[in-house]
């Protein structure tokens, strides 16, 4: 997967409004200097002070547009593509994904590697264990009944299966952004026409040029798509190792082929959908 960046990509107006952020379970806080953050409901809302907004109130606006418009949504089903870094070894699968809202449910099915590798996940059932089965020899063992915090269903993920799905995703990153603002020394672009693969998004990206105590990730971007508002993908850089050096990618998860409110049923996140390999 590749992104395409404007190549003009204009400057942030960091005087821009707020607008409304989300609150992050925090207690209501001040700023000093900057702005000042006051709860309300899941969402805090920015008062500017002395004039001066912050860098990350667009981004987070964006990320706010954004889980508006999967309010909208009960479930969906997409093409899910990760790359992600699990202890030293990366990790590139891609998957068909169905996603529910309420309870929280989720299939997998593996398409590249491990083809016809399959996973169901449904909050509250089958003892909140994620059930799969393998291909080929590990067919052998049949279905698994696994912690989904457990070793054996991290091993190749950063992130239990209770994680995954577009909303997920984007709630981490508003906490992200949301926890960093009194960090000091964060660089801010905007990238108004990026692409990944056909679809054409905002991206709002955050930096550091060296680790502070709170930041996890070297630079973050968002990638939201222009036309539905959905999060279509989330990358997380790690540190240089070195002056000058490229980031190395820690995570990517890109959603593509997004179609929404398919009226997913209980069958869908059922080991005996007859269309499944369980």
């Amino acid at each position: 997967m590749t992104s395409s960046f404007n190549t003009q990509a204009a400057a942030l107006n960091r005087r821009q409004a707020m607008g409304r952020l989300l609150a992050g379970g925090a207690v209501a806080a001040a700023l000093p200097g900057r702005l000042l953050l006051a709860e309300d409901d899941r969402i805090a809302t920015a008062i500017r002070i002395g004039g001066t907004s912050h860098p990350l109130a667009p981004g987070l606006r964006l990320a706010v547009e954004s889980r508006r418009a999967l309010d909208k949504i009960d479930d969906y089903s997409a093409s899910f593509f990760k790359e992600e870094l699990v202890g030293k070894k990366r990790v590139n699968h891609q998957l068909t994904l169905k996603i529910r809202e309420t309870p929280f449910s989720a299939y997998l099915r593996y398409e590249n590697p491990h083809k016809g590798r399959e996973a169901i996940f449904v909050s509250g059932k089958n003892g909140d264990k994620m059930l799969a089965h393998g291909t080929g020899i590990e067919a052998i063992v049949g279905t698994l009944e696994l912690d989904p915090n457990g070793d054996r269903a991290l091993e190749e993920s950063r992130y239990p299966i209770m994680n995954i799905g577009m909303r997920n995703l984007l709630e981490l990153t508003i906490a992200q952004w949301n926890s960093e603002l009194n960090i000091p020394n964060v660089k801010v672009r905007y990238f108004p026409n990026a692409k990944v693969a056909n679809v054409e998004c905002r991206v709002f990206e955050s930096s550091y040029d060296k680790k502070h105590k709170g930041v996890k990730f070297h630079l973050t971007r968002l990638y939201v798509d222009k036309k539905t508002a959905f999060p279509v993908r989330v990358e997380q850089f790690d540190f240089p190792t070195k002056t000058g050096a490229k980031p190395a990618i820690l995570e990517q998860y890109t959603y593509l082929n997004v179609k929404a409110n398919g009226d997913l049923k209980d069958i869908d996140f059922d080991v005996k959908n007859p269309s499944y390999d369980f």
